[in-house]
């Protein structure tokens, strides 16, 4: 008898079309997002020898359109000091580092080391943070010979450092998670680190461990600059397991101070964890996140790769519920380029049947955008099945002013009990009108509601694509419009 493991069989059918998979093994959060030369970077949590969690490497991903994405080698591996964990990437433009040649600018890494023997052992200082730097555009990465530039203090929980320069201060700011708290440090060097505040114990939401701080800023729409930050954490989602939650309030380059301390989510489905922007992108908040969830990651059953990311999106502020000032997202404006022509199209209408979709979905292989726009919102259902009987229905519950989304009859569920639920998210707008659009992909489905106000996103792996659907509401609902548009391959 054969002494090794049985492979799994592979699952093309789950191979999503425009969310980034690497061709084969495990991934997670994404890491060292930086816009260079006209080159997008995503670096990623990567095991190269595993389809599951092990010694963390840095993968690496490049795209010109943000649509498109090429698997490049390894960027990072794990050396004596520890695995590669998360952290981020920026251009320095000054050379600042001293890690180019004088007149260079080179692209420097900064990530945490993560020494898993002495975290067996029991210590509490293990982790600790490290810089990389290149010289080639990103291709290759050399560790710089001083490491760790930021020793562990006694904090068991040290890591995921985002960098930003503050040109105020003419200094390089990090947002590190330390536990149950974000510290702030600061460099001028990116070598030589100061404490210059800690925030969040006590604030926000704590039902696990804070990770993959983001703090970034932004304009709301009364033109005033706002500074937002964002935290994961897991488990203590919305909806159980992994979840990332967010701050709006003031940074003064040292500290920052939050408007409030209500608890807020930046995604409310179970599936969009871990997420920062793009440094080097400075026309807009460019977002993207990993896309599923602690509870099941390791079990989801795709092979022989696991895990995608979500879409890229971009993050602005807006004016809620009660007049609240809110984090919204929506997809990237270059997702756009993906639309086919319309298949389903209607203005000025009425729901008041049930609307089949099934001919709009023909030929879609389960990749759609649908939009709906209406002035006077109900309480509605949009049901999809495909040939083998499966299903997934969506929708929105006026009497408690909810979206949902159902998967328990989407498909392979028996994985994990935590999968086979219902989502929903409340609606975060103030009146009609309201709109909704839905991106679907082979195996995802992404909800962006009221303008990205309110946002789920679901995995589920149904083994047919949606072939036929309807759209149904409890009382006759008018439209301004609704759209389905069938999305090209990005592969």
């Amino acid at each position: 008898m054969s002494s090794l493991a049985q492979v799994p069989a592979a699952t093309p059918q789950w191979r999503p079309a425009f969310h980034y998979t690497p061709q084969a093994m495990w991934m997670n959060d994404p890491n060292g997002l930086v816009f260079h030369q006209g080159v997008y970077h995503l670096f990623y949590q990567y095991h190269p020898h595993s389809a599951v969690w092990g010694p963390m490497h840095w993968g690496h991903a490049t795209s010109t359109d943000l649509l498109r994405w090429q698997e490049q080698p390894v960027a990072l591996a794990p050396d004596v000091l520890g695995m590669v964990f998360s952290g981020s990437a920026v251009v320095d433009v000054d050379n600042r580092s001293g890690l180019g040649p004088a007149g260079s600018q080179p692209l420097v890494a900064a990530f945490t080391h993560h020494a898993m023997d002495a975290d067996r052992a029991g210590g509490i200082t293990h982790e600790r943070q490290s810089l990389a730097s290149s010289l080639d555009g990103g291709l290759t990465w050399t560790p710089y010979a001083g490491n760790p530039v930021l020793p562990n203090p006694g904090r068991k929980d040290f890591r995921d450092p985002k960098l930003r320069w503050l040109p105020e201060r003419q200094r390089w700011l990090m947002a590190l998670a330390c536990g149950d708290r974000i510290c702030f440090y600061s460099a001028a060097d990116l070598k030589h680190w100061e404490l210059e505040s800690e925030f969040g114990a006590g604030l926000g939401a704590h039902g696990g461990v804070w990770e993959c701080p983001d703090l970034f800023p932004l304009t709301g729409p009364d033109g005033r600059q706002r500074w937002v930050l964002l935290v994961s954490l897991t488990p203590g989602g919305p909806n159980g397991g992994s979840a990332t939650q967010y701050f709006i309030g003031e940074f003064d380059g040292h500290r920052f101070t939050p408007d409030d301390t209500q608890v807020r989510w930046l995604d409310f489905g179970p599936d969009n964890y871990a997420g920062v922007t793009w440094s080097g992108v400075d026309d807009r908040a460019l977002f993207i996140g990993w896309m599923s969830n602690w509870q099941y990651a390791t079990q989801v059953p795709t092979a022989p790769w696991r895990s995608a990311m979500t879409i890229p999106r971009e993050l602005v502020l807006r004016t809620g519920l009660g007049g609240q000032l809110l984090l919204a997202s929506q997809p990237a404006r270059d997702m756009a380029a993906l639309k086919q022509p319309a298949t389903l199209s209607a203005r000025q209408t009425t729901l008041a049947q049930p609307l089949d979709l099934s001919a709009a979905l023909a030929g879609a292989h389960g990749r759609f955008m649908l939009r709906l726009a209406t002035p006077a919102l109900a309480s509605f259902t949009m049901s999809l099945e495909n040939a083998v009987g499966e299903r997934l229905r969506l929708g929105h519950d006026a009497d408690s002013g909810r979206w949902w989304i159902d998967r328990r009859a989407s498909g392979e569920t028996a994985f994990h009990p935590a999968f086979a639920a219902q989502h929903s998210a409340p609606r975060l707008a103030d009146g009609p009108p309201s709109t909704l659009e839905l991106w679907f992909d082979s195996g995802s489905v992404e909800f962006f509601a009221d303008g990205g106000l309110s946002t789920m996103t679901s995995l589920f792996f149904s083994n047919r694509p949606w072939s036929s659907g309807t759209l149904t509401a409890a009382t006759a609902m008018p439209l301004d419009s609704i759209d389905v548009h069938p999305l090209g391959d990005a592969r």
